[in-house]
């Protein structure tokens, strides 16, 4: 009830202007949530044909590249020591700004929906190859010696043991992959675009439409938090025995 009652508390302050007081803004800099739900109203049916665009983007990047870290992460694994320093190398891409290579995309792939499937792709292969490859290196030595007393064999190991024991870990880079994507695809929106949430909420920025350009930020919040619950649930289907264990 706790998080429920603060988020309603937050919105009745935003409502009666009490944010508009503290931080010395105007109404057009700061639409209150009611001027924002009439402008999803309002513009229903375009919001919803640009976040299926944006939807789309996100989904692809997500999916492409969660599958490709997972790959990177599970072909290290087999060689430990090289491994880790290539997951090492392959994380530095975190450290490139989206707003770098969001244009970088753009000039290869065009100004299609590729660029942003490509930059949502870059920046969630590297997460997943850095969380996956933990959990499938993370072995206890008594697992392991017990394998190695049975003489089993490089893929018995990975399939019996590696890979179940990495499933926390798979999970975890899947939820931080569904959070960063979303934020991929805006950004990527904000250069070269002519659909998507990102390029609407640019583009009324540019116009000083401020309620709709918040009910961009909204849609897309909202989107996010979604696809994320999704995750969440497949996690608690898929291994509920995470779940049991972690809430010891």
């Amino acid at each position: 009830m706790l998080p429920w009652g603060a988020g309603v508390l937050f919105l009745a302050l935003w409502q009666l202007r009490v944010f508009h007081w503290i931080f010395s803004l105007e109404s057009y800099q700061l639409p209150v949530p009611s001027a924002i739900a009439a402008s999803i109203q309002e513009n229903a049916n375009m919001l919803f044909r640009y976040a299926m665009y944006s939807g789309t983007e996100m989904l692809g990047g997500f999916l492409l590249g969660s599958l490709l870290g997972a790959l990177a992460a599970a072909g290290a694994s087999f060689f430990p020591t090289s491994g880790r320093a290539a997951v090492t190398v392959l994380s530095a891409l975190n450290a490139v700004p989206i707003v770098a290579l969001a244009p970088i995309m753009n000039n290869w792939f065009g100004d299609g929906i590729w660029s942003r499937i490509a930059v949502v792709t870059v920046i969630t292969m590297a997460a997943m190859a850095v969380s996956l490859f933990k959990g499938l290196t993370s072995i206890q030595p008594q697992y392991s010696d017990l394998l190695s007393g049975l003489a089993a064999s490089r893929m018995q190991f990975f399939w019996k043991l590696r890979l179940p024991h990495a499933l926390p870990s798979l999970f975890a880079g899947l939820k931080i992959n569904m959070s960063t994507s979303i934020i991929g695809a805006i950004v990527g929106e904000f250069f070269i675009a002519s659909q998507g949430l990102g390029y609407l909420l640019s583009d009324q920025i540019r116009l000083a439409n401020m309620p709709l350009a918040w009910s961009c930020i909204v849609i897309a919040a909202a989107l996010g938090i979604v696809l994320y619950e999704a995750v969440v649930l497949a996690e608690k289907r898929l291994i509920p025995w995470n779940r049991a264990r972690t809430d010891q």
